[in-house]
């Protein structure tokens, strides 16, 4: 018999009106043994990473708790992401795990897999001037915009031109995003204090101090898409898409 999509209550009501033809006044007890696995992976910073399996619906903090634990100390939160069918999912693992969001405690699906990378792997993408694009390194979980500008390759010139002036930061944290216009030249000249780069950031000094940002954007779509994989959710859904 097919019984999916009923209820236990409904299946036993159906079973005695079935057996009634046979039976005088059945009486039917359905208890639900097996409902089917969930099968998911664990990846990164877990004590007991690997393939782990469910018989009943999981949510992602119970998913992760099955892990051991996240080795907290040495994980990058923030560019933790769980991949499905092919796409990464905008989920915000350090609201989650640290400020207790459950909102971003999604169910569950076979298949799924949870990556949470260590420290080592954080990084912010600087765009503009004659690069086509600069990948730097966070050292020991800090990277200034100033420190990233300056690994990237820029110089006084770009100052004079006031380009830096007008800096870009995309910083996105789950499925949301924040756009900020930093005054570099007011760092460089001591009137405003450092600016801290999140891992995931994207940098981007445009062509003249008086660029919008609808151009700059056009500008920098297309260097965005050749990287998109290493993205966030956020840049790749949001800004990739529209």
């Amino acid at each position: 018999m097919k019984v999916a999509g009923k209820t236990s209550e409904d299946l036993r009501v159906f079973l005695q009106e079935q057996l009634g033809v046979y039976v005088k006044d059945p009486k039917v007890t359905v208890q639900i043994v097996f409902a089917g696995s969930i099968r998911y992976y664990l990846l990164g910073q877990f004590t007991a990473p690997g393939l782990k399996e469910s018989d009943r619906p999981v949510r992602l903090l119970e998913a992760l708790s099955l892990g051991g634990s996240v080795v907290l100390e040495r994980a990058s939160l923030r560019s933790a992401y769980i991949a499905r069918d092919g796409k990464r999912l905008p989920i915000d693992f350090r609201s989650l795990i640290l400020e207790g969001d459950l909102r971003q405690n999604i169910k569950m699906r076979s298949g799924d897999i949870i990556l949470v990378p260590d420290k080592s792997s954080e990084q912010a993408f600087v765009f503009g001037g004659s690069s086509g694009g600069t990948v730097v390194p966070f050292v020991n979980g800090r990277l200034t915009l100033l420190q990233a500008l300056a690994q990237a390759g820029f110089s006084y010139r770009d100052r004079v031109r006031g380009r830096l002036g007008s800096t870009r930061v995309i910083r996105s944290t789950g499925a949301s995003g924040e756009l900020f216009t930093v005054d570099a030249e007011m760092i460089l000249d001591g009137e405003a204090g450092p600016f801290d780069l999140a891992p995931g950031d994207v940098v981007y000094v445009p062509p003249t101090a008086f660029t919008s940002w609808n151009e700059a954007l056009q500008q920098l779509l297309p260097t965005l898409q050749t990287v998109s994989s290493l993205l966030t959710p956020f840049v790749q859904i949001k800004y990739l898409s529209e």
